[in-house]
């Protein structure tokens, strides 16, 4: 071969390894609100939402890469018909639900402070009371739930 095309195909292969590292470093580093996620799934919340639910992708957005920390279940069967049984067993009729372990609900579309509060953490990721937040659903949820 050529010196020029192995110098080019060295290259490709220099530039393909880079950009395979890089991602790895990307997705390996801390997202913005991993002590809050982390603090929520402590303090024994769940976040159960359907994967077809803008406002569950929405509020997922919220924590940015953070949200894979969240103690999310999924309450959608795959053909987005029916609802898995532990979604069934807890009477989940709304997403997104969140449910504390003293059994208060929040549901719908909140603010990264409110529903940092109503899992008992700060924005920061700090430990804090249960705050005392109204259960009744917002206009911007999903009440079709099957």
């Amino acid at each position: 071969m050529k010196k020029g095309v192995l110098i080019f195909w060295g290259i490709i292969i220099a530039v393909i390894v880079l950009a395979l590292g890089s991602s790895f470093f990307v997705s390996a580093s801390p997202g913005r609100h991993d002590k809050l996620a982390q603090c929520i799934k402590d303090q024994g919340t769940v976040f159960y939402g359907a994967f077809w639910c803008p406002h569950c992708q929405r509020t997922k957005g919220l924590f940015g890469s953070s949200a894979k920390l969240l103690p999310y279940v999924e309450c959608s069967t795959p053909d987005q018909r029916g609802q898995t049984q532990i979604c069934i067993d807890k009477k989940i009729s709304t997403y997104p639900t969140w449910i504390r372990p003293d059994g208060a609900q929040m549901s719908g579309e909140h603010t990264l402070e409110e529903w940092a509060a109503f899992s008992g953490c700060t924005v920061d990721g700090q430990p804090t009371e249960f705050s005392v937040m109204p259960t009744a659903a917002t206009s911007t949820e999903i009440t079709n739930v099957q």
